[in-house]
């Protein structure tokens, strides 16, 4: 059995941006958190409508659904800031400092097109539900724009937190990878 992970969380150093945006990432966290809250709470008025009462529900599935999809996605650049996002570390530990510090900037650039590519793509799907008034086939029928609106605003604070992780890493405040020597053994 192997140890618990410690969390490491994107250093800010003093910078004002690096600041800024690691407060923007943490109040989406708070967000995130509260959404499945909300979504906990619902889905057991849910079970108490329609189990004891014994009443058909109509909306509580799609909300429940609504805001899970919204808690995911407003919840991504808090997973980063706390470098919770799936790490595969094996090729950086295996590099000079200088080299990782390369590959770092080369992944992180990567990560900042494809997560604005899925921003834009996002933007179109949401100003297309929202221009024709897309609704779910539901007896409820709550439009959709909110959910697809989901996907631009997430990965669109996804994105930010990126940069900042780049200039993080640029400035010199952040090492590669959050690899730091120590933990490396190469200051030893």
């Amino acid at each position: 059995m192997s140890a618990p992970a410690e969390i490491k969380i994107a250093r800010h150093g003093g910078n004002p941006f690096l600041r800024a945006v690691g407060a923007i990432s943490t109040l989406c966290g708070i967000v995130a958190a509260f959404l499945i809250i909300a979504a906990i709470f619902i889905t057991c008025q849910m079970l108490y409508v329609r189990f004891w009462l014994g009443e058909s529900t109509i909306w509580q599935t799609e909300m429940v659904t609504f805001m899970m999809v919204g808690a995911t996605l407003i919840g991504l650049p808090y997973v980063q800031r706390l470098r919770g996002h799936v790490n595969v570390d094996l090729i950086p530990l295996m590099l000079p400092m200088g080299l990782r510090k390369a590959l770092a900037v080369v992944v992180l650039t990567a990560c900042i097109v494809l997560v604005g590519i899925v921003v834009w793509y996002g933007y179109e799907m949401f100003h297309l539900a929202y221009q024709r008034g897309w609704r779910t086939d539901s007896v409820w029928g709550p439009v959709q724009w909110p959910v697809y609106l989901m996907v631009p605003v997430g990965f669109g604070l996804l994105m930010l937190q990126l940069i900042a992780d780049l200039v993080g890493l640029l400035l010199g405040i952040e090492a590669p990878f959050s690899l730091d020597e120590e933990t490396t053994g190469e200051g030893v």
